[in-house]
């Protein structure tokens, strides 16, 4: 898999997605059904109250033994892609990358997909300028719109509140919600949201996105740590506080997981300076189970 610096560095959102997404789809699975569509697929025998218009007459007259035609349809879902453009998502890994720039670079990845499995695919980026809402369609121009959308999103203030993000939750639309956040929140915002998408969609696949040097707090010396939301500031050493950092994220991390699967979410961490892979992974093992 490509590095998601090697992929940004392409600077073509496009064809990051495109190269991202490839080697999934040789052994990615469509997901099919047998039934009564339009491309066939094999003959199974006649059983008692099948429907009789699938009889194939012609077989039945060379072989006097009475088959059913077959075919493969397409079990095609809503995808609603859900991105997290407040101001936190502008911290900055050790590779250059800010968390922003790899939620664009997964969410573009996980719509080349799902448009690849024949799905309808949209997008909701909350941030500085409230809710851009593009509902899921699967018509060809989709993908450029919300590879459009993403390049175009700035990360900027806190999560949005209810007020904003309502109109993604005023109708039941089933639909698998695929939300890229870091999870800072000041009030629960984002918690409240997940729920309510939950109770209208039905699935939720939750990807939690981590910062390696927020991870390892990889800093040393005397630093000065500034809160990207609120503006404050705090200086220490970080060699000092690193074992104790260290310790209270493990067990925020770990408070966080248990409460999201415990309200039903499909909830998993992402390091951004890994390759995108086991996102997508997850994304596909998610999809295909509530084909």
């Amino acid at each position: 898999m490509l590095s998601p610096e090697i992929l940004h560095g392409l600077r073509n959102l496009s064809l990051a997605a495109r190269r991202a997404a490839e080697g999934f789809l040789h052994g990615a699975h469509a997901s099919r059904r047998h039934g009564a569509g339009m491309e066939f697929s094999q003959y199974r025998p006649y059983q008692p109250g099948d429907d009789l218009r699938r009889l194939d007459w012609r077989l039945a007259a060379r072989s006097d033994r009475y088959y059913l035609r077959e075919s493969e349809v397409d079990t095609s879902l809503s995808i609603h892609l859900l991105l997290d453009a407040s101001a936190s998502m502008n911290h900055r890994d050790d590779n250059g990358l800010t968390k922003l720039d790899y939620a664009r670079l997964l969410l573009a990845a996980l719509a080349y997909l799902a448009q690849q499995q024949g799905d309808a695919v949209g997008l909701s980026i909350l941030g500085p300028a409230g809710l851009r809402h593009l509902p899921p369609r699967a018509d060809t121009r989709q993908l450029p719109r919300l590879y459009h959308a993403l390049e175009t999103a700035e990360a900027a203030g806190g999560f949005p509140g209810v007020e904003t993000s309502a109109p993604l939750t005023a109708r039941r639309q089933r639909a698998l919600t695929v939300c890229v956040s870091d999870l800072y929140e000041k009030e629960s915002e984002i918690t409240t949201l997940l729920t309510k998408l939950q109770a209208v969609s039905g699935e939720v696949l939750l990807l939690h996105l981590l910062a390696d040097n927020e991870l390892r707090f990889s800093y040393r010396g005397a630093v000065t740590l500034r809160d990207l939301e609120t503006g404050r500031s705090l200086q220490l050493d970080a060699d000092e506080q690193r074992p104790a950092y260290q310790a209270r994220l493990q067990s925020w991390l770990g408070e966080t997981a248990k409460a999201a699967r415990r309200r039903g979410f499909d909830y998993h961490q992402l390091n951004c300076s890994e390759p995108l892979d086991r996102a997508m992974r997850e994304f596909l093992r998610r999809r295909n189970t509530i084909s």
